[in-house]
């Protein structure tokens, strides 16, 4: 979160979840230090490669509502997808008009892949250790929201930092810390990995919500406009 965020205590299974105060946000914590938000340097390496199929894959419950709700017109019309067909945000952005961004802007996108991985790693993590299938469904819109985000950063040449980082691995100390953390704290119970799902998706909410602020481009708009709502929906999802 861009202002403290307090992740409330849950009591799940007798376990009591402690809350982490005044937690920086996931995007400010993944800028490293690099106000120009170029990052390391890229590599050819895929780490999403294995999940590269979801990306045409419908997200049942997230990508229906994601993809079907309403871009709006103009030049985010290309941004609409048909879930039933599989068709990705990233696609979308072919018919989406560039613009400028500040160097600043240019950071806030860099560090938005690596809180979208964030939110990735963490589902595929919650997903394969309970056996609820809402973990599974939106860490595939959450690869489809990286793809989007690494169109823009490719389309700015901007150099993408999660490039070459495994599941689970991060660009920056301060985001690994909080990827473990949350991770730790989510893998107590089910109750808990949602309850840590939520706090994700708030926190999402609001550094797009400030991300947006100022933006000028047209493509980097109609993707924060499509994550928010994204965020959005994945809170329902979660209870919150």
């Amino acid at each position: 979160m861009r202002k403290g965020i307090i992740i409330t205590t849950a009591i799940a299974s007798g376990v009591v979840i402690t809350a982490l105060i005044a937690t920086p946000s996931i995007a400010a914590m993944n800028r490293g230090g690099d106000p120009q938000g170029t990052g390391p340097t890229a590599s050819s390496s895929q780490p999403y490669a294995q999940t590269e199929h979801m990306n045409r894959m419908g997200d049942g419950m997230g990508s229906a509502s994601e993809m079907g709700a309403g871009m709006g017109a103009g030049n985010r019309a290309g941004m609409q997808g048909d879930a039933s067909k599989g068709v990705g945000m990233a696609a979308g952005l072919a018919d989406v008009a560039s613009g400028t961004m500040t160097d600043e802007q240019k950071a806030s996108l860099t560090a938005m892949a690596a809180e979208e991985k964030v939110a990735h790693d963490l589902y595929v993590a919650f997903a394969e250790k309970y056996d609820a299938a809402v973990f599974s469904r939106i860490a595939r819109s959450e690869t489809m929201h990286l793809d989007a985000v690494r169109t823009l950063l490719e389309r700015y040449s901007i150099t993408d930092p999660t490039i070459g980082l495994e599941v689970g691995m991060f660009p920056t100390d301060a985001s690994q810390k909080l990827y473990d953390t949350l991770l730790a704290q989510g893998s107590a119970s089910l109750d808990a990995a949602r309850e840590t799902a939520r706090t994700v998706e708030t926190t999402d909410i609001a550094d797009l919500t400030a991300a947006s602020a100022g933006v000028t481009a047209p493509d980097v708009l109609a993707v924060y406009e499509h994550l928010l709502t994204a965020s959005q929906h994945h809170l329902s999802a979660f209870g919150g």
